[in-house]
């Protein structure tokens, strides 16, 4: 939305009122804030394949009215659509992923979200090219931006709902063809026995109260997922990526797409290396190599910012720095985060926790962007660097402490392990 938004200012009538553009970029965070919310309760009462579905409407509708925008009110629904449509899709793909996932792939599977995300980015990078020469383009970019929804309706269709939910609402024949299709014949009477076991002990309401995330243990998953969430955002990657491009134009790369390409493929890159890893190291190691790694990268850049090198190492150093830390990202605190959580919530209460965890997220997407580039005018790239490096080793710690290794693991297992009481009134 960066490159856009400055022919988007200029044909609606706003151009030159940062407000106004920080506006039109900034209210798609508060769609997804409200998406997030919401998404948890729809979750429960629809599932995921329903709710993805009725989710495309906002994506759909968002991105045309966009396009058709022709006032300022205009764009700014469009956008406030899209951000409610992907805040409802950032919690439910994670949690649809981890319940019709096989045990064994599904830290590998629920990676495909980074990836995914990974290759939308590339995508658009690829799509913005002609706007530079066409000020009119962004119209064409949201209408292409609308056909993803349309597949994703249409391919929903053809998917199966999650087992576990089809078992909670009942439909016990359902769940048991959809398991014996994705995990085998085999699987079938002892996943439905343990989808029974948890169901009959965490309650037999269909729908999960809001206040119950106060109780324990599923107080203790929401804090666990809004404080990664804040960590990795406070671990400054939205920064980061927004100054690649200035500190690639210390070594010569000048074309803002060409940095945004180098960035895109080292975020593939690490994505690629956590699909592969994530079920042999598990979570655990994951996160904690990731975070230390960012912090290494931080440091990095700092020494070659604030050290008496040749300005030609330093900025060797920097995009050294920088490269590192956005690998090592993706290859764990971005994709990771996102995976463990539904992992470790109970079933009663994953849609729930998700949404919450997700609403910190965006109030701190919100809260860096806000705040970032004051803070470096205020005290210097060096500083705020270092401060992302320190909150990384805080992350990494955290993880270290309270985050349990789920690898191999049935959600059933995991829900048991975390919460005791449910395995005594089974006995």
């Amino acid at each position: 939305m960066n490159g856009p938004i400055v022919s988007i200012a200029r044909e609606l009538g706003f151009e030159g009122n940062s407000i106004l553009e920080g506006l039109v970029v900034s209210i798609f965070i508060a769609g997804a804030f409200i998406g997030s919310i919401s998404s948890g309760s729809l979750v429960d009462k629809l599932g995921c394949r329903r709710t993805v579905q009725i989710d495309t409407i906002p994506l759909i509708l968002g991105a045309i009215l966009s396009a058709q925008a022709h006032s300022l009110d205009e764009i700014l629904w469009g956008r406030f659509l899209v951000g409610l449509g992907i805040g409802v899709n950032t919690v439910l793909v994670p949690v649809y992923i981890s319940e019709v996932a096989p045990t064994k792939y599904r830290g590998s599977l629920g990676t495909l979200c980074q990836i995914g995300t990974c290759l939308g980015i590339i995508a658009s990078l690829f799509l913005g090219i002609p706007s530079e020469s066409d000020p009119h383009w962004w119209r064409t970019m949201f209408y292409i931006a609308s056909v993803p929804g349309f597949i994703l309706s249409l391919g929903m269709q053809f998917s199966v709902d999650s087992p576990r939910w089809l078992c909670k609402v009942g439909r016990m024949n359902d769940a048991k063809a959809v398991i014996r299709n994705l995990w085998g014949a085999s699987e079938v009477d002892k996943a439905i026995k343990e989808f029974q076991s948890v169901s009959r002990n965490d309650g037999s309401d269909l729908d999960s109260r809001w206040l119950e995330l106060l109780e324990e243990p599923h107080s203790r998953v929401a804090f666990i997922g809004g404080t990664l969430f804040l960590l990795e955002q406070f671990s400054g990657i939205n920064g980061v990526l927004y100054f690649s491009s200035l500190t690639f134009q210390d070594v010569g790369i000048t074309t803002g797409a060409l940095a945004s390409l180098y960035v895109g493929l080292t975020n593939f890159a690490g994505a690629l290396c956590a699909s592969y890893l994530i079920d042999k190291q598990g979570r655990q190691r994951l996160l904690i190599g990731s975070y230390l790694g960012m912090a290494v990268s931080m440091f990095l850049v700092v020494y070659a910012i604030c050290s008496p090198l040749n300005e030609q190492l330093g900025h060797n150093l920097s995009i050294l720095g920088t490269i590192m830390y956005i690998f090592s990202f993706a290859s764990g605190a971005g994709p990771v985060t996102a995976l463990i959580i539904p992992e470790l919530s109970s079933f009663r209460t994953r849609g729930k926790i998700m949404g919450f965890s997700f609403s910190v997220h965006w109030v701190c997407n919100f809260l860096v962007g806000l705040l970032f580039l004051d803070m470096v005018e205020k005290f210097g790239v060096a500083p705020v660097y270092a401060g992302f490096g320190g909150v990384s080793l805080l992350a990494a710690i955290f993880a270290y402490y309270l985050i349990v290794e789920t690898k191999g693991r049935s959600l059933e297992e995991i829900e048991m392990s975390l919460n005791p009481g449910v395995r005594a009134k089974d006995k």
